[in-house]
């Protein structure tokens, strides 16, 4: 058991392949999420949620993409 683990990254789910990553604002309560947008359905697939710009670089981090 050690204090640094190797980070792994996943790899971007096929279905999700070229889209855009969108931060999206719920209009009742405020929450943000992070995802990739379908422009089709105009939804977020994979939503994961945001409460500060820490989860946004763990995010990006976590698919390997730049910011």
């Amino acid at each position: 058991m050690g204090i640094f683990k190797k980070k792994t990254v996943k790899p971007i789910p096929e279905e999700c392949r070229g889209m855009e990553i969108k931060i999206m604002s719920s209009t009742c309560t405020g929450e943000k999420t992070i995802g990739f947008y379908n422009r089709n359905t105009r939804e977020i697939m994979y939503p994961e949620l945001v409460k500060s710009d820490s989860d946004i670089d763990a995010f990006y981090e976590k698919y390997g993409l730049e910011r």
